[in-house]
Order: structure tokens, then sequence, then C-alpha cells
């Protein structure tokens, strides 16, 4: 780069010194060049070296880092602070590695690195997620005296974060003796960042008791950590923290208050936050608001602003899509599904990520999984691509389709995770075929997955529903840490199989653990009892829910009591208890009814319960079976009769059962 001809130049090194750093100010090297090459031509870069190191670190400063290689490589005597400037340059550049290799070359010139040296190696091990050097580059820093230097314990708090050492990054912090608002912006977005919500919390309760004033950088992290912990009492709190300190009228403090409401189940208080940003708001806000109406189940909601979103010229992206997408899939609407595809193709992307695995997602849960099949052909099948397609095979019931789709991920080399189990195993569950289930149990055991506490649940609900109830209770007793989705699972798994004492007793177990059993945990335990005939213990149980765990049943754990005390003859009872309902009656109940009046031939409740099933299942001939059965079983031949013109006259015909087995080939 450097030529030997000479050529006359008017200006002084010192004025070229000068120019160089003013073009780094600017970031610009046009001009830079220009002057590149007068340096060169008049011979002047040769004979000082001050001039080839304020150069080389101008082309550094400005991005274009070759040049600045080239000439540092060209440099016989590198300075510490040159170092620092490529190293920098470097890191800001998106290139970890190369400003590695270059604190090695300054610890191999024996030059010794400063306090502007650290902080961009650490941030380089932390870019990389390389805890280990990290720790080595920290005692280093250690030896040379700067682990008191609040840059740099800025910057180990946040290299420990991002290689996910939550406890290293707190203890750095515990240590620094003056701690300015950085230092606990950066533990409290750490502490996000590593999924500890709950410790993010607690940080700024303390930030906030130790007299520090809170700004815009700790609002955006503290409230999405409430967000995740769904804790709105707490939210509360914040807004008006956020008022009080004027932050409400900058625009993502606000996007980031609607959100929080959203994710906390307040879309009255979110939609005010919206309303009031009127004419200021930007993509984000109403994708929060979007996002918070789907992720509440008001889909509705969701696509009737979307029409208003587009009605105030705001171009959606990707995450506004995707969630139009979840909406659609949730409702199930195909047509809107089709139309949001549509535009999605118009602004230009169907191709991201995002928007690829919603789309595939979409047209599953519509049922529609020819379109959903044909989206992941075209897509860029990656594994969520991947897992969406499984888990739509899975959810429409297709089973072989699932497992042959897993089969063909793995030959095509993708490797699945966590998620791709989570999609897969509830097919495996639903086939009920042991030699499938054992596949997957040896896949699980050789890749790893069994190690995590969701792969052994759902592998245990498998082999439970298979009837093998010796292996999912090993599974179950294997787990490290029991939570309620297990216990329920163990707990169906008995019960289904009429193992009523077992279950009931795995109950009892769990309560004394201290787990608190969810409304999945009562409704398996109460068709358990429902289906071994043990009515007090059913009805103690259903106390218990609202007496002792302050939980409104819901209507399927009124069917499962209703059942229970019909079963019973207990009809009168199971009556009383449909009309105190505080809902309105379904099939379910009052198919029970129903069908305990045909064994206990109550004629009277039967044709109560009967009229109410025409009514919602005006074509179940079974309903219509039912009662001709029951005026038949006291000797009402006329009104027997009459239930069977009935039946005739509307052209109802009983559909045909059948059964399949897995039949091995010879």
């Amino acid at each position: 780069m450097n030529g030997s001809s000479r050529a006359p130049l008017f200006f002084t090194p010192t004025q070229c010194i000068s120019l160089l750093r003013s073009y780094t100010r600017r970031q610009t090297t046009c001009f830079g060049e220009h002057l590149h090459a007068l340096l060169i031509s008049s011979g002047l870069l040769l004979r000082h070296p001050l001039l080839l190191s304020t150069l080389a670190a101008t082309y550094s400063l400005c991005g274009h880092l070759s040049y600045a290689h080239q000439l540092f490589d060209e440099i016989p005597l590198k300075t510490p602070s040159l170092f620092n400037v490529l190293i920098r340059s470097s890191v800001d550049a998106g290139s970890p590695n190369d400003a590695l290799i270059l604190f090695t070359r300054m610890l191999s010139s024996s030059h010794r690195p400063n306090n502007l040296t650290f902080p961009f190696v650490l941030k380089a091990c932390g870019d990389l997620s390389l805890l280990t050097t990290g720790a080595q580059i920290h005692c280093r820093a250690m030896v040379e005296g700067f682990c008191s230097d609040e840059y740099v314990q800025n910057c180990l708090i946040a290299m420990y974060m991002n290689c996910y050492n939550k406890d290293a990054a707190a203890m750095v912090f515990d240590q620094m003796g003056c701690k300015s608002i950085i230092s606990w912006n950066t533990m409290i977005a750490g502490c996000l960042q590593n999924g500890f919500a709950d410790e993010a919390m607690v940080v700024f309760e303390r930030m906030v008791n130790s007299g520090m004033l809170i700004d815009r950088v700790t609002l955006l992290s503290v409230l999405p950590a409430c967000a995740q912990l769904k804790d709105l009492r707490s939210c509360r709190l914040l807004h008006k923290l956020v008022e009080v300190n004027g932050f409400e009228s900058y625009l993502p403090v606000r996007n980031a208050l609607i959100d929080m409401y959203a994710k906390c189940g307040s879309l009255d208080a979110a939609r005010r936050l919206f309303d009031e940003a009127n004419l200021e708001r930007d993509v984000i806000c109403w994708t929060a608001m979007i996002g918070g109406y789907v992720l509440n189940d008001c889909a509705v909601e969701a696509l009737a602003l979307s029409h208003e979103m587009q009605l105030s010229d705001i171009r959606p992206n990707s995450m506004t899509i995707s969630s139009l997408f979840t909406a659609c899939g949730n409702m199930p609407a195909v047509a809107h599904g089709m139309c949001f595809h549509g535009l999605c193709i118009r602004i230009g992307l169907e191709s991201d990520a995002f928007v690829e695995t919603a789309l595939i997602d979409m047209y599953s849960k519509c049922g529609d999984m020819d379109s959903s099949l044909r989206m992941f052909s075209r897509s860029s099948r990656r594994t969520a691509t991947w897992n969406a397609i499984i888990s739509g095979f899975a959810r429409n019931r297709l089973i072989q389709e699932a497992v042959e789709q897993f089969k063909l991920m793995i030959w095509e080399g993708i490797w699945p995770d966590l998620v791709t189990m989570r999609s897969l195993l509830p097919a495996y569950s639903c086939s009920a075929d042991l030699q499938q289930t054992s596949n997957i149990h040896g896949y699980l055991l050789k890749t790893g997955f069994l190690e995590k506490i969701e792969s052994m649940t759902c592998l245990m609900d498998s082999y439970a529903k298979i009837g093998c109830l010796d292996i999912a209770r090993e599974i179950f007793d294997g787990l490290p840490v029991k939570d309620f989705v297990s216990w329920s699972v163990i707990i169906a798994g008995y019960g289904t199989h009429g193992h009523a004492e077992k279950a009931i007793c795995l109950f009892d177990q769990m309560v004394e653990s201290g787990v608190e059993p969810s409304e999945v945990t009562f409704t398996s335990v109460l068709y358990t009892c429902s289906h071994s005939g043990l009515v007090d213990e059913g009805l103690r149980l259903f106390g218990q829910m609202t007496r002792v765990y302050d939980m409104k049943p819901t209507v399927d754990h009124y069917v499962c009591v209703v059942d229970l005390l019909s079963r019973a003859g207990r009809l009168e009872e199971a009556y009383r208890l449909i009309k105190e309902m505080p809902y309105e009656g379904n099939y379910a109940v009052w198919g029970a009814l129903l069908g305990a009046c045909a064994v206990h031939e109550n004629v009277e409740l039967g044709e109560i319960a009967a009229k109410k099933l025409f009514e919602i299942q005006p074509a179940n001939t079974g309903n219509y079976v039912l009662l001709g059965n029951i005026y038949a079983a006291v000797g009402r031949w006329k009104d027997a009769q009459a239930v069977r013109r009935i039946v005739s006259a509307r052209g109802l015909r009983k559909e045909m059962g059948c059964s399949c087995i897995d039949a091995c080939n010879p």
C-alpha cells in the first residue's frame, strides 16, 4: 500500500493527523483515502510512524477493517492504544473472533492491556458465550489491577450474563463499591435475559431502595420482567412509578406498559394506554396490542384491530403477521388466514422465519393439512418449521404422518430440540402403540432428551395410556422434580385403568408434598371416583376445590360429579346439581344423567335430560335410543314406538361402529 514515488505535500504531519481525526469524527473515509494516496506519493507515510498508526485507526473506526488490518501489519512498533482501537472496531463490526486474536497478539507483543482493552475483549467473550475465556480475562484484569474499575466491572457483569452464569455476574455486582445506574440496569437486564424475571424484580427493588434514580433503560428491562411474572399488583405500582418520573410519554416505555398489562390479562388497561397513544402509535405499539388480544383468546378483537392498523397506513412487521396467523388458527378462520397470507406475500414477509412457522401452524390449526404441508415444502425447513408441521399432524390426530415427518427430519440432518419432542410425544400418546413408544423411548435415552422433565412427563403419559403402568410409575419415580403436570399424568393413568385407590393415594401424596393440584388434576381424580363408585371420596374432593384451594369448578368438574351421583343412583341430587351449576348444561352433563336414568329406570328425569339433549344434539341417535329404552323398561311401549317414529321421520341413522388392530405382516 506504500509506494516509493515522491510528490509534494502542502500539509505538515501534525495537520495530516488532525485531518484524519476529523474524518474519524465525521465517520467518512472518502477524503481520508485521498489523503492516504497523497501521503504515499509524498513518502511522508514511511517517515512518520504516527501517521501510519492514525491512518490505521481512522480506517478501523470508520468500519474499513480490511484496510486497517493491512496498515496495522505494516506498523513496526504497535502501541496499546492502536490495539485497543482495532479490538473495539472488530467487536463493533460483529467480528468478536478477530478481537480475541488481536488481544492475543497484544499480549504476545508484551503490551499490557488497560481499562480500555478489557471492556471490549469481555464483550467479545460474551458475544461468543466463551465462559472459560471470559473467566481467564477476568483473572488477567485482576492481575493488572482493573477489577475495581467501574467500566470493567459493568462489562464483566454483562459478559457473565451473556455466558449464562448469573451467579458469577451477581458476585461481581455485589463486590462493586459504587454501583452506577449502568451497573443496576446491566444486572436487571441480565437476570431477565437468563430467565430469572423474579430476581430481576428483586434487583430493581434493591435499586429503588438504595435511592438510585431509574431511567428509560431500567424500565425497558423491568416492565418485561413484571409481564413474565404476570403480577398485576406490581404492574400497577410500576405504572405509577413511570408516571411519577415522567416517562409515560416515551413511546418505547408506553409500548412496554401495553405489553405488560396485556400479558397480565388486564386488557382494559392495555387498551386505555393504546388509545391514549393516538397519533404516536408505531408498529410496535399496534403489535403489542394485537398480540395481547391473541394471548388472551380475543381473536376477533385482534382481527378487528388489524383492520384499524391497515387504515392507519402502518405497515405490519413479521411479529404482527405472526400474531394474526395465531388468531386465525385459534378461531379457526382459514379465510381470514388466507387474506393475511396474501398480505404477507405482498409486503415481502412470506420467507421471514417467524412468519413461515406461524403460517404452517395456522393452516394446521384450521384443519387444512394440505396447505400446511405445501407451505412447509416451500419453507426454509429449519427446526422451527419442522416442529410446526409435526405438531400440526399430531394435533389433527394424523399420528403416522407426524412420526414420518419426524423420521424425515432426522434423515435430512436437522437436529430436533425440546419443542420437537413436545410436539411429537403427544402423537405417541394418542397412538397407544407400545412398539412405537419403546422406539421413541430409546431415541430419547440416546440423545439425552430424557434428562428433561417435560420429555419424561410426555413419555410417562404415553406408557400410561397404553396401560404399561409399571413403566409409567418407574419414570415418575425417577423424576428429579415432580410438578403438578407429572402428578396429574400419573393420577390419570391409574384412574383410567381402574386403579382408583392408587390414584387417590397419589393425589394425597401430591398434596402432602406441597404441590398444589390444578384443575386438570381434579378432573382426573374426579373422573376416577365416578368410574369406581367412590361417591363420598369424590364429593369430598369436589368440596376441597372451593373450600381449600379457592378454585372455581369448571363444567368438566361438574360433569364428573353429575356422573358420579348418577351412577350411584342419586339422580335427584345429580339433577339438582345441574340446575345449581353456574354454567349452561352441555351434552356431557345431560348425557350422564340420561344414561343413569336408563339404568335406574327413572322416566321423569330421563324425559327432562332427553329433551335437553334433543336440543343440543338433534342428530345424535343414541339419545333417542336411550329414551326409548327407558320407556320400554317400564312398559310404556307406545311412547317407545313414538320415539322410534321421530327417528325415522327425521331420517336419522345410527353411525356404524368400527374398531381396528395393528396386524404384523407374516
